[in-house]
């Protein structure tokens, strides 16, 4: 790779001539600037984008990060290719990392983007008490939470209206006729499954229906757990004729449980899952689920972090979008 050196001698003028070049001063007439333009043409010299960030007067790097819990997962996918977007179409760079749900590999991924002095942050907090991530906004790091809230401070946030989506998903299954439904949430301590839990138990009260504590398991978001939880509800000896999964891929857990039994769904256990799938219309029955706007959540989160960073003194803003009920034929 060409060194500054070797473009100031091509062009045969000094390195900080070059420089100036690079950093678009208008303190070079036309002729030099025409000049260290065709040497760095002809030499393939790129700048190196730690040595432009320090040269940069605002220091601003125009490299943002996303950290997300789980790659695997379609839902966090699809925020991800919102973000990166929205940042591409501002002329930022992105840096994806995946935290796979653990607490430790997500602190690690935080100091990486402190050391390369990304601009801002996206990402959804490991639970509502997340240190490392109070620690960076209170560091003064700009940052935005998408899907998942803190509870002790406030920050940027995009998220679902997760209490809305839970209540008219278990709404329907009312409607068709159950009055046993099991609940399988996420991890407690993340605010989308207190949410869900919430809008789950306001919808049986609203039709006069008591909760079975026996009933409602939470898993970790992972498949594994779907299936586990599926298999521990249907042993009771009252099983729930319907079960209400509060992310995508447990429910596919739950499904595969529910078929290993031999059972029918919907007519032994209807499902209703939470965050839809690309190859829904693939299962049999397809699902019914409440989708969430998930690019559109991602795309927003970018612009507010836009936002942050042009302005950091800004009062933060919420941005709650509407989710949808989709009926298939698993209820």
């Amino acid at each position: 790779m060409a060194t500054l050196q070797e473009v100031a001698e091509r062009a045969k003028v000094s390195i900080a001539t070059v420089s100036r070049v690079l950093n678009k001063s208008d303190k070079v007439v036309p002729e030099t600037r025409a000049a260290v333009e065709q040497a760095l043409l002809d030499l393939g010299y790129r700048p190196s984008r730690v040595a432009r960030r320090l040269r940069m007067n605002s220091g601003r790097a125009h490299l943002v990060g996303l950290i997300i819990p789980d790659i695997q997962n379609p839902f966090y996918a699809e925020i991800a290719r919102g973000v990166e977007d929205a940042a591409y179409a501002n002329e930022y760079a992105l840096i994806l990392c995946n935290s796979d749900e653990n607490v430790e590999k997500e602190r690690f991924y935080l100091e990486v983007m402190r050391d390369e002095s990304v601009d801002g942050i996206v990402l959804p907090p490991f639970d509502e008490t997340d240190r490392a991530v109070v620690e960076m906004v209170n560091s003064g790091m700009p940052v935005v939470c998408v899907d998942r809230s803190l509870a002790r401070l406030k920050t940027d946030l995009v998220e679902v209206d997760n209490y809305q989506g839970a209540l008219e998903a278990v709404n329907h299954l009312i409607e068709k006729g159950h009055t046993s439904i099991g609940l399988i949430e996420g991890r407690s301590q993340v605010s989308t499954s207190r949410e869900r839990r919430r809008g789950y138990l306001d919808a049986l009260a609203a039709h006069g229906l008591t909760a079975r504590k026996d009933c409602m398991r939470a898993g970790d978001f992972k498949q594994e757990s779907g299936r586990v939880l599926a298999n521990e509800l249907l042993d009771l000896r009252r099983p729930p004729t319907a079960l209400f999964v509060c992310n995508n891929l447990m429910t596919v857990g739950a499904l595969a449980a529910i078929h290993h039994r031999g059972l029918a769904v919907p007519r032994d256990v209807a499902v209703v899952g939470f965050d839809d799938l690309p190859w829904a219309e693939a299962l049999d029955p397809p699902p019914t689920v409440v989708r969430q706007p998930a690019y559109e959540v991602g795309r927003q989160a970018m612009e507010l972090l836009l936002k942050r960073i042009m302005d950091p003194s800004r009062p933060p803003v919420t941005l709650r979008l509407r989710p949808e009920l989709v009926i298939r034929r698993s209820t």
